[in-house]
């Protein structure tokens, strides 16, 4: 047994694996169990706020904080890699070769950029969005050709939020951008939203390449398909910001997973394989069907799933999961954004703003993620879920106001 003993009574061992938004979340709140010691393993020994990843490698902000600031005093964390887990035993292993056991384990490793595969020459060439070491070898490059080559021009791959928001931070800090978007730009924005988008963008100087993909990149060249015609421009940094895609520890672990290896889990979050498993932010399906991918989400599951395991840690029935999203919005420089608001199931409603008001609205966002884990850290449980829901086949979804 993994439990320990503390003043005669049973200690439970939690581990929380990943210190991104959810997994941070989830290790603040279980930090209020007092029968409990809780151990976070991240392979970093700073907390990324990803969200400003893109403001970091144009070199207009900072993106990652101590963790002291915003993980509990009573939470210890290990900088470590998990490469199995030992379900049958209850035992996570690391890259150091060290083992740690466990009662429960609240899975959150996140996600990470993904390369396009059909590009060729992108692995070679390209620079992946999403992890904070991909972007230091970013900025890396875009800090050398500034030196040797100043104003050559950049390209992005990937027409979604992160793109637009690079694309948009590099062009306005003076660096010749294009963003190739494939079928059109921000598809999960409504048409007011794209087209307030597309007027900033172009505004900065944004070259906006809609309905036509890149096929090979070069050194410094892209090979680009419009309308079956290739073409082949300069591109002195070339990024990829054509998704995301999750670590395979669940799977290599035994565990069930969707095609894409998000680990399945019931609407309480429980893994379907062991109950001891619980699951939060962008690695998890919950009944097989993921939400999406973001901060947003993920601050809502983290918490979630630290209530699951302290349900079964006093004996009661854990809740089926609440989310609720309220809007998606893009920076669009340091002067400009766009916000588009949603309905709870994260449909894009009629309501967009833009603009200096968007600006602030998102910086605000972005600040309030930091002091929703230092409030969560420091009063375990302030965190709100959110309700009533109604039942859509096996999924528990919002009733919109």
């Amino acid at each position: 047994m993994s439990a320990t003993q503390r003043n005669g009574s049973h200690v439970r061992q939690i581990i929380v694996l990943g210190g991104g938004y959810a997994g941070t979340m989830a290790a603040n709140r279980l930090s209020a169990a007092d029968d409990a010691d809780v151990v976070m393993v991240n392979p970093r020994p700073r907390f990324v706020h990803r969200v400003r990843l893109h403001q970091w490698i144009a070199g207009t902000g900072t993106a990652d904080e101590d963790f002291a600031h915003v993980l509990s005093g009573r939470v210890r964390l290990v900088v470590d890699t998990a490469t199995h887990i030992d379900v049958a035993g209850g035992r996570v292993e690391l890259a150091s070769d060290a083992a740690l056991d466990y009662d429960h384990l609240v899975y959150a490793v996140g996600s990470s950029g993904t390369p396009a595969d059909t590009i060729d020459g992108v692995a070679e060439h390209g620079f992946v969005l999403g992890e904070w070491e991909a972007a230091q070898r970013l900025r890396a490059r875009l800090d050398a050709v500034e030196a040797t080559d100043p104003g050559a021009p950049a390209t992005v791959i990937g027409g979604g939020l992160t793109g637009i928001e690079m694309a948009a931070e590099l062009a306005d800090a003076g660096v010749p951008v294009r963003i190739v978007c494939g079928v059109v730009l921000a598809p999960s924005f409504g048409d007011r939203a794209r087209r307030s988008a597309r007027r900033r963008l172009r505004k900065l100087g944004v070259e906006i390449l809609e309905d036509c993909h890149v096929v090979s990149v070069g050194p410094d060249t892209v090979t680009i398909v419009d309308n079956g015609v290739r073409r082949i421009v300069p591109s002195s940094t070339t990024i990829v910001a054509a998704g995301f895609g999750v670590p395979d520890l669940a799977a290599v672990s035994g565990l069930s997973t969707d095609t894409a290896g998000r680990l399945i889990t019931d609407e309480t979050l429980t893994s379907v394989d062991d109950p001891r498993i619980v699951g939060a932010g962008d690695a998890v399906a919950p009944s097989g069907m993921a939400f999406r991918m973001s901060c947003q989400a993920a601050n809502q599951l983290g918490p979630h799933a630290a209530d699951t395991v302290l349900a079964r840690l006093t004996g009661d029935a854990p809740s089926p999961v609440r989310l609720a999203f309220v809007g998606q919005g893009a920076s669009l420089g340091r002067r400009g954004a766009v916000v588009q608001l949603t309905h709870r199931d994260d449909r894009p409603a009629r309501v967009v703003i833009s603009g200096r008001a968007a600006a602030t609205i998102k910086e605000l966002v972005c600040r309030s993620v930091i002091w929703g884990l230092r409030l969560e850290g420091r009063r375990p449980g302030a965190t709100p879920s959110f309700g009533p829901t109604r039942q859509v086949g096996d999924r528990q979804v919002e009733v919109n106001a």
